[in-house]
């Protein structure tokens, strides 16, 4: 299993702290073989889980500019029309996707174009599923600007559980469609929004796998 960059500290640190805490129960109970074993036990296999968070799978990279793929595994939870105030100012088609804890946590590319705009925001740390997160939580936006000149904005979000967003984009790069875009740590939620006259593919409650699946296609342009 390959793991990801982002998880390099953060998999070492808890394989220390797990070994520590077992040189602990060894030194204070080392009568106790079955206590000794089960605690060797759960914290190897929650320093797995852990190290499971930063998988990253060997996708292939597909390129299709009539459609748009997810941009996470994960869980569709919103489908509707929205505005958008931050940047396009314009009603798009939103569709919002929930990674739940056992999710691959790496994001792809929705679409392939160039970097029109990028930003971070500050915010709080809602859960993923309500409804203001979308505005109020830590969360960063991306805009692609495809060949036609058509756009679609990319939202990571950041939830209750996951507090670190790492985003790989920069205004004025050209990007692949399903190329890796960034990260959200322990996972979260991830929203696009897409022109409102596409033809959409998802319901509320599908599931979808990132890079993989498509979710609509774009309307052809005479």
């Amino acid at each position: 299993m390959k793991i990801n960059k982002e998880g390099y500290w953060i998999i070492g640190i808890t394989g220390l702290i797990c070994l520590s805490i077992w040189l602990m129960v060894y030194l204070l109970i080392d009568t106790h073989i079955a206590i000794m074993w089960f605690m060797a036990g759960f914290l190897l296999i929650f320093w797995f889980f852990v190290a499971a968070f930063f998988r990253e799978p060997r996708r292939v990279q597909i390129h299709d500019s009539e459609l748009i793929f997810s941009p996470c595994d994960g869980r569709v939870v919103v489908t509707e029309v929205v505005t958008d105030d931050e940047y396009l100012k314009e009603e798009m088609m939103q569709i919002s996707i929930f990674m739940s804890v056992t999710n691959v946590h790496i994001n792809w590319l929705p679409v392939g174009g160039s970097v029109e705009y990028f930003k971070h925001h500050h915010g709080r740390f809602l859960v993923a599923w309500h409804p203001k997160s979308s505005t109020e939580n830590e969360r960063t936006t991306t805009v692609i600007r495809m060949k036609d000149d058509r756009k679609v904005l990319i939202r990571q979000i950041a939830g209750f559980v996951a507090r670190r967003i790492v985003s790989y984009m920069k205004p004025g790069n050209d990007v692949e469609q399903n190329s890796v875009m960034g990260f959200i740590k322990f996972g979260s939620r991830v929203d696009i929004l897409i022109p409102k006259d596409s033809e959409l593919f998802v319901e509320i409650g599908d599931p979808v796998i990132g890079s993989q699946t498509p979710i609509a296609r774009l309307k052809r342009r005479a």
